[in-house]
């Protein structure tokens, strides 16, 4: 379930990137941006290498910029994944369970809440992508966007309680399109929960955060997960 894939293209981590502030949010250090009178939010959970990453935060930013309040904290604890360090990702794995990141999530979100917020919609990539669908109750959130997910499972996404999308790449070998598409089965089966499934066309694992900001159509493939994001969240958290 995890692999090469899971780790290509390492971003440059960067404790000042972005236009937001860091602030503990229930018990946790969380990049936070957004209009504090919002009655909207939406939490974002990273990819093995956490918050600091500059184009996750770049994307905290423009949703924050469409009207939400937005938090992404750091479930890893300030020890991201660093390959070829001498830590397999296996290893990491084992100390950084989503289970774990899912009963931190608890508190985040009780923490949000108690800032007025009404609404909550939660973001997964990658790793992070586990903790988002296992939020995806009506008791933690309005509604969940999965992408590039690792660790997902069909019985997962049977246990989804809220409109739920999950944007897939088309070379994919953690999730590949044969998953997804068992995926969008059960979701269609699912009359009670809105689903959706997009499978992106000549994209890899990762590419909505991992993308070259130098390489024009990474960016627009990049760009056009974070709107079918956006308008997800805008239909379905309010």
């Amino acid at each position: 379930m995890s692999g090469p894939q899971c780790c290509a293209n390492p971003p440059t981590l960067n404790p000042t990137a972005g236009g937001g502030h860091v602030e503990n949010l229930g018990g946790l250090n969380a990049y936070v941006n957004g209009s504090p009178h919002s009655k909207l939010a939406v939490l974002l959970v990273s990819d093995v290498y956490v918050y600091e990453a500059p184009n996750l935060r770049k994307l905290a930013d423009k949703i924050a910029a469409a009207g939400f309040y937005v938090a992404v904290p750091d479930f890893l604890h300030g020890d991201p994944y660093v390959p070829n360090a001498g830590r397999t990702l296996q290893d990491w794995i084992k100390d950084h369970g989503t289970d774990k990141a899912f009963e931190e999530a608890k508190p985040v979100i009780q923490a949000i809440k108690s800032k007025g917020i009404t609404a909550i919609g939660a973001a997964g990539f990658c790793w992070g992508a586990k903790v988002a669908v296992q939020l995806a109750k009506r008791e933690f959130i309005q509604a969940a966007v999965l992408l590039h997910p690792s660790f997902v499972t069909v019985d997962d996404i049977k246990a989804v309680e809220v409109p739920t999308a999950v944007l897939g790449a088309e070379f994919d070998q953690i999730s590949p399109p044969d998953l997804l598409k068992q995926f969008e089965e059960v979701l269609t089966a699912k009359s009670e929960v809105d689903g959706y499934v997009k499978i992106f066309p000549k994209v890899s694992h990762g590419w909505t955060v991992r993308y070259n900001v130098e390489d024009k159509s990474a960016v627009k493939c990049a760009e056009e997960a974070h709107q079918n994001m956006l308008e997800w969240f805008a239909k379905y958290v309010n």
